[in-house]
């Protein structure tokens, strides 16, 4: 198995930090606390997530930085619903027509709909205050839920750049699904699983937070193990490289232990 990725620039997950590339087709913006990424194609941009509000001016940063404009964005892909990931989504959509796609089961939760409320479960005072803090730097108290979505389903690939295609991965929400670009080598995970807990700090493969059903979800990560691609990308936490066979298997050891 391949290392874990680690650089440097991970030591502080809350310093502001510059959006990096990842890949020849992979960029990420945002840290190791709230990210998005960025996939680049001759045909244009599809965006992955879209982090908090404040994310924007990182968003275009990036975009130059590859020589693009949000002219070249052709779409977003959320992995789920959750605010934390719907940031500058209408935005998009509103101001230069970029369609956002969310699976079926979500397209609600991302318009604002009710949510269940999981319980918090272990957590500490620093790494909760600072996630607070950053999403509040980052404007996460004033989210812009979507008011038109494009509802996608397990299996469907995306006439969109990189030819995203939707694996559904319910259990952290009912419309949770990976995102896999083979183009990037990457697989884009959401919140269905993590490498930073926002609730706690601890680092590496493990279950994310605020998840509806967990058994749920712990079993739905094996749908990673057929997937060719050596990136998993959360949406909270570093990126990750190695086997996606082993993944299902260093998650449940995490959530036992």
């Amino acid at each position: 198995m391949m290392a874990n990725y680690r650089s440097h620039s991970y030591h502080d997950p809350h310093r502001e930090r510059h959006p990096m590339k990842l890949g020849p087709h992979l960029h990420r913006i945002g840290n190791d606390v709230v990210a998005a990424y960025l996939v680049d194609t001759d045909d244009g941009v599809t965006v992955i997530d879209a982090g908090l509000a404040g994310h924007w001016s990182e968003l275009l940063t990036e975009l130059t930085a590859m020589g693009r404009t949000v002219q070249d964005v052709r779409g977003v892909v959320l992995t789920h619903g959750d605010t934390d990931h719907l940031g500058f989504a209408e935005r998009l959509r509103r101001e230069h027509g970029v369609p956002v796609h969310v699976h079926a089961a979500d397209a609600d939760r991302a318009r604002g709909g009710d949510k269940p409320k999981p319980s918090l479960g272990r957590w500490r005072p620093g790494a909760v205050l600072g996630f607070l803090a950053y999403a509040v730097r980052k404007g996460g108290l004033r989210t812009t839920y979507l008011t038109e979505v494009v509802e996608v389903h397990d299996g469907d690939v995306l006439p969109l750049p990189g030819a995203p295609r939707v694996v559904g991965m319910p259990g952290h929400s009912p419309g949770s699904i990976a995102v896999h670009v083979p183009v990037a080598d990457a697989v884009f995970v959401g919140d269905a699983l993590t490498t930073r807990d926002v609730l706690t700090g601890r680092t590496g493969l493990q279950p994310a937070p605020f998840t509806d059903d967990p058994a749920q979800a712990l079993d739905a990560l094996a749908r990673l193990a057929d997937l060719d691609a050596t990136w998993v990308l959360p949406g909270h936490g570093a990126p990750w490289r190695g086997d996606l066979a082993a993944v299902q298997e260093q998650v449940r050891r995490a959530a036992a232990g």
